[in-house]
């Protein structure tokens, strides 16, 4: 960094290091940046030393990034509702369709429960019911694999791809399955 002459002002080692600082930036108001960019010119001519006759060309223009649509960020899950779940529960309110994942690798447990809640969603379904199963057997080697279907289901159901199906879930009652199962909520499509 070469000296400076008065405080404030920038030499133009600084000025030309400070401009390729400045086109790496994303500006936090863009609205704004034309304004600061504006500015900044300013100061910059009023700082460059008239009587010299030739211009230092420094890079200290704001690139402002076109404005890109952000896409709406993803709904949060809701728990059912305790009198939506007491009506399931008790039968009056009915469970549309149901899946089950048993017997099925992670891979093709996902691929089925995405296109059955996609389905769901087109049929217009409120609840449905995924039975992923408690987990376990004889073949199990360790108590920590124990139930990976079970663990992963809440997990997609989490994802921002199935949010804008899955208004939420909750874990079933003991007649639909218990802890083996989730009732989900399907949102209405529009």
């Amino acid at each position: 960094m070469a000296k400076r002459g008065k405080r404030g002002t920038l030499s133009p080692e600084d000025r030309d290091l400070w401009g390729k600082v400045t086109r790496t930036l994303t500006p936090m108001h863009p609205e704004r940046a034309t304004e600061l960019e504006k500015e900044l010119a300013k100061s910059l001519e009023a700082a460059a030393p008239s009587g010299s006759g030739k211009k230092t060309k420094t890079a200290t223009a704001i690139k402002v990034p076109p404005a890109e649509k952000q896409p709406a960020p993803p709904q949060p899950l809701h728990q059912l509702e305790h009198r939506f779940r007491r009506k399931i529960v008790r039968g009056v309110q009915a469970i549309d369709s149901r899946i089950d994942l048993h017997g099925l690798t992670q891979h093709q447990a996902h691929d089925r429960l995405r296109g059955f809640l996609y389905q769901a969603q087109a049929r217009q379904h409120k609840v449905v019911l995924v039975i992923t199963g408690k987990g376990g057997g004889p073949d199990r080697a360790y108590m920590d694999e124990r139930g990976i279907l079970r663990r992963m289901v809440p997990q997609w159901l989490s994802l921002p791809d199935l949010r804008s199906v899955v208004i939420g879930y909750e874990e079933a009652h003991a007649s639909h399955g218990g802890a083996g199962a989730l009732y989900v909520r399907i949102r209405r499509k529009r």
